[in-house]
């Protein structure tokens, strides 16, 4: 399996770092034959496509790993029945396009939520009620996520959707940073301003 690497971006601000330079996929991984459905646009890092169905779930990657920090960016989605989600702490399943790890969910329905993608598989933490009607359905929305040893927590546009501490002593705390566009019918994901300061 192909994968396309590029040098990590290391864009310092107060505090902490940029992930991405708003031009280039400096700084990130995708597997050769899902580039088609990553690209940059307007200054963001778009996943998906709006006009053909997106075939799997498809992920982009950080090239490093991380363990306690917190990250802060803006996304917002367009399309029918959109879905995407940020890996935190996860791992590229061998020879496959799925990740394996805790996903802070993206989408109507959705935001909000903590996810275990391709592990337990359920939400472990579920939303707020008052995060669902703060997250507009197509405009940018604000996503802060902070993982501190067995602690993650996660804010929807300043209210705090999340608050869970993992009991299970055989999940790892540290792994990759991922962008996810979920398998369905045509629509993109947009992911701007994205920024981490390791903890």
């Amino acid at each position: 399996m192909k994968i396309l690497g590029l040098i990590i971006l290391g864009v310092s601000f107060a505090g902490g770092q940029s992930l991405f330079d708003g031009k280039t996929l400096k700084g990130w991984v995708v597997q050769e034959k899902e580039a088609w459905m990553w690209k940059v646009k307007d200054g963001a890092i778009v996943g998906g496509s709006p006009n053909k169905n997106v075939p799997h779930n498809t992920f982009i990657t950080t090239s490093k790993r991380y363990k306690n920090f917190e990250l802060t960016l803006q996304v917002k989605v367009k399309g029918k029945r959109p879905n995407a989600g940020i890996q935190i702490r996860s791992e590229r399943i061998e020879d496959h396009h799925e990740m394996i790890g805790y996903q802070a969910d993206v989408g109507p329905g959705y935001w909000g939520k903590l996810y275990d993608e391709s592990r337990r598989r359920k939400f472990l933490a579920p939303l707020a009620s008052a995060a669902a009607t703060n997250a507009a359905k197509e405009g940018w929305n604000n996503y802060k996520i902070r993982c501190e040893g067995k602690r993650i927590r996660m804010w929807i546009n300043g209210i705090l959707t999340c608050d869970y501490n993992e009991k299970n002593d055989s999940i790892p705390l540290d792994g990759y940073i991922a962008l996810q566009a979920h398998s369905g019918p045509p629509f993109e994901v947009s992911y701007r301003k994205i920024a981490l300061k390791e903890l």
